[in-house]
């Protein structure tokens, strides 16, 4: 289990532990995956957590290194229209299109509204960074899978909010 955060890891260990799983965590980027050999996995499962990076092809090129060949990827990320729009205007039942994409908090965001929400930052990528960017580092997209917040968000009406893809490493 990689991640970013400790907190995130310590919570890791906590579940596998209550349902008796052996796991091992690291602590890390998943830009860089220098901590592990080339081709030492057979399978990466990528949650959706691209958007907490702003240039994702790192992500991808190290998942294509470490995986053997033939290994699978399984990503997930935001459909890039999600962040479009105005995310106070949707909670009020309205979709407007604010923001352009790729997208960066950083170009919407004041450094005071950044440090007060205390959350980590969003970065919203195309399709070509996400689906594109696989390929390049090349892998072979074999699947893909839309999902929704299940009615939740206003844009549920219209279009799925997430995209997963199977990617092999050929």
């Amino acid at each position: 289990m990689l991640d970013f955060s400790e907190s995130q890891l310590d919570q890791d260990r906590f579940v596998a532990e209550r349902d008796g799983l052996s796991i091992r965590t690291v602590l890390g980027s998943m830009t860089d995956l220098s901590k592990f050999e080339s081709e030492s996995f057979d399978l990466l499962v990528h949650p959706v957590s691209n958007l907490y990076v702003p240039d994702i092809q790192p992500v991808w090129q190290e998942a294509y290194r470490v995986l053997k060949p033939g290994g699978m990827l399984i990503s997930g990320f935001m459909n890039p229209v999600f962040y479009l729009f105005d995310w106070e205007l949707e909670e009020q039942g309205t979709l407007r299109v604010k923001h352009t994409l790729p997208y960066s908090e950083l170009d919407y965001a004041t450094e005071e509204e950044i440090v007060r929400s205390g959350g980590a930052l969003e970065f919203g990528h195309t399709l070509e960074q996400q689906l594109g960017g696989q390929i390049q580092s090349g892998f072979m997209i074999a699947g893909l899978y839309e999902d929704s917040f299940g009615g939740e968000k206003l844009l549920d009406r219209y279009a799925n909010s997430f995209i997963a893809t199977r990617a092999i490493k050929v």
